[in-house]
């Protein structure tokens, strides 16, 4: 019993911190706070963040605004509550305000880090279950600026947590990523910077050693308006992946015209993808693409379209439900998002 509630424990006060790191909304660390607490947040708590969340800890990355909102509010919930807030938070706190006074870069950042660990799903034993995979983000900080790629949306979440269940399906794979940027290259520079943040062998021009690897990542200007069957025929994916690339009705039909290029069979030479008998199997190419159902009629649009170019569009969300390796991500709503697997019918 003692052991059982000494686990659960540390595992709330797991989730605490990656919810911090992760950039979770503050009223999301605030109620995983008070989880930690048995209810409120207790010293024992406050003193876990200051040590956890400040600092060497967080690499330095963090965005300071947000973690002074945090600890501003906890002072406040703490302080209404006439409990205890710890000299500590106080400090740190003041320190932050004279900081943000002095420099008034502090209040303007062109973009946060988010650290994104997915736990393992293998072992229930918090100290050994622990985390599996860790995604280092660079976003933009305000969405009004233009940048597409800026926020960490749902359907990347569920993508990610799918491929991170379901390893034999991607394992020594050619794998596409088409995402939808609105034309805007900033969005390939930030993304560059993501795959050098978490160590990819980024494949760079006039490079021989990485030609010859398998294992590498491009990064590459596409335009689904102008791209030919030509310009892809050097790829040749056994999978293509997206996610919340079908919210613009103007860009369904290139959206469509491009997955139809990359999907027809022909192309992948006869291999099967999956074992035999499962679900996943399916002779060449295929397309897993997830996606929030944000307007009807768009998502109709997409269906339709699909259909007339020979596409198979199922949602497999439900029967190949992921597991949760995001449990302490409160913001995220895994239930409103469609898994779709799409193969050519042709």
């Amino acid at each position: 019993m003692a052991g059982a509630a000494a686990q659960d424990a540390a595992e709330q006060l797991l989730h605490l911190k990656l919810a911090f790191l992760a950039g979770e909304p503050p009223a999301c660390v605030l109620a995983l706070a008070r989880k930690a607490g048995g209810g409120s947040i207790t010293p024992h708590v406050q003193n876990f963040l200051l040590e956890n969340c400040t600092g060497t800890n967080v690499d330095g990355r963090q965005n300071f605004t947000y973690t002074t909102t945090i600890f501003k509010r906890i002072i406040s919930e703490v302080e209404l509550s006439s409990s205890t807030v710890i000299d500590g938070l106080y400090e740190e706190f003041a320190q932050r305000m004279l900081s943000k006074a002095k420099d008034s870069l502090l209040n303007k950042t062109d973009h946060i880090y988010k650290e994104i660990s997915f736990l393992s799903s293998t072992n229930d034993d918090v100290s050994s279950r622990l985390i599996s995979v860790v995604a280092r983000l660079s976003c933009s900080s305000n969405m009004l600026e233009g940048d597409t790629g800026c926020s960490l949306w749902p359907s990347s979440l569920f993508l990610s947590e799918f491929i991170l269940s379901y390893p034999e399906i991607f394992s020594t794979k050619c794998c596409f990523e088409v995402i939808l940027t609105d034309g805007d290259t900033s969005t390939l520079t930030n993304m560059k910077e993501n795959m050098e943040l978490n160590n990819l062998c980024i494949e760079q021009e006039h490079s021989e050693v990485l030609k010859e690897s398998k294992n590498k990542v491009e990064c590459k200007y596409l335009s689904w308006e102008h791209v030919s069957e030509s310009d892809l025929w050097g790829y040749q994916p056994d999978i293509v992946l997206g996610a919340d690339i079908m919210y613009d009705p103007v860009c369904v039909p290139h959206l469509v015209r491009v997955l139809s290029m990359l999907l027809r069979r022909n192309r992948s030479q006869g291999e099967n993808n999956g074992k035999s008998g499962d679900e996943f199997q399916t002779e060449g190419p295929v397309a897993y693409i997830a996606t929030v159902v944000r307007n009807a009629e768009t998502f109709n649009c997409f269906a339709k379209a699909a259909a007339d170019a020979k596409l198979s569009a199922i949602n497999i969300a439900s029967s190949a439900a992921p597991s949760n390796l995001l449990p302490y991500m409160l913001s995220y709503d895994r239930s409103s998002v469609q898994l779709l697997k799409i193969t050519s019918l042709s």
